[in-house]
């Protein structure tokens, strides 16, 4: 499955890799923190799904961020430049599932919410 915000907001990928960083996750989310160990791209982090790490990759137009023990191997990029809207960031994330129970989805929706909430506080 997969799940879009566009965030109507003019940056550059550049801007998109200086901020948001694992040191940095409330400028992005604030359903996701730091609870152990930090390495410049790899932290323990807790949240809204339980304890997982979580990954950070610069990409082009942006960032990848991945739950690596998820067995939904959820992960989403924030990108900007490119389609559906280049001149906006897009965040898009997905699971590796055709379908999900209803609750699951909301909370994606949810965390697809601040994440946009947050990001438009960060680059406003």
């Amino acid at each position: 499955m997969e799940f879009f915000r566009i965030i109507k907001v003019k940056v550059q990928e550049s801007d998109i890799q200086k901020i948001l960083t694992l040191s940095n996750l409330d400028s992005m989310s604030n359903e996701i923190f730091v609870i152990g160990n930090q390495i410049k791209d790899k932290a323990s982090i807790g949240g809204i799904w339980g304890e997982f790490t979580l990954t950070r990759s610069e990409i082009k137009g942006g960032l990848r961020f991945a739950l690596s023990e998820c067995p939904n191997a959820l992960s989403w990029t924030i990108t900007t430049g490119f389609p559906p809207d280049p001149n906006s960031i897009v965040i898009h994330l997905t699971i590796n599932r055709q379908q999900k129970d209803s609750s699951f989805i909301e909370e994606v929706e949810e965390f697809l919410d601040d994440h946009k909430d947050c990001l438009l506080e960060t680059y406003s």
